[in-house]
């Protein structure tokens, strides 16, 4: 197994909001948005394992700001962390001002996805090794939601999620 950075798997995906994309109120469709990350991710996800992947779960979306009509989106999503077979996408969403041109931060979402075989079955990945200070949070933080997701399925005893149970003493 190779080890690689979070920047070979980066895809940044750009667009415009357009009328059929729009509810009532003329902002986008969460369910647009989240089929824009879910492609996005997909290709971060396929840059780093080199595999066909599937997604696995949306382990959480913030829409903290709506997307309004004729807005430049851009979807930008590159892998947090390895497991296994399984990797962690990390996704921001930023909107670019009309006007000025500034971008700012709308939304931000967490998928996971398995590598498989052409047969469908999971299949070994190589490693993370995250470089910058975001990337190193995001990077220890995944191991966390990982156990919680485990636990919360029943597939993980809480006693034996150490990196949660290392939050609370």
């Amino acid at each position: 197994m190779q080890p690689k950075h979070p920047n070979d798997s980066v895809c940044i995906m750009t667009d415009l909001v357009l009328p059929s994309e729009t509810n009532p109120l003329n902002n986008l469709f969460g369910g647009e948005l989240l089929a824009r990350m879910d492609r996005a991710a997909s290709i971060a996800a396929r840059r780093h394992s080199r595999r066909i992947v599937v997604t696995a779960s949306v382990n959480h979306v913030a829409f903290n700001r709506v997307i309004p009509l004729g807005s430049v989106v851009t979807v930008e999503a590159k892998v947090s962390r390895a497991f296994k077979t399984s990797m962690e996408v990390y996704i921001d969403v930023w909107i670019e001002d009309r006007e000025s041109g500034i971008r700012s931060l709308a939304n931000e979402a967490i998928y996971t996805f398995v590598a498989v075989d052409e047969t469908g079955r999971p299949t070994p990945i190589d490693p993370i090794v995250p470089e910058t200070d975001l990337e190193k949070e995001r990077f220890e933080a995944a191991l966390r939601r990982k156990q919680l997701s485990l636990v919360l399925a029943g597939k993980m005893k809480p006693n034996e999620a150490t990196e949660l149970k290392a939050l609370f003493q």
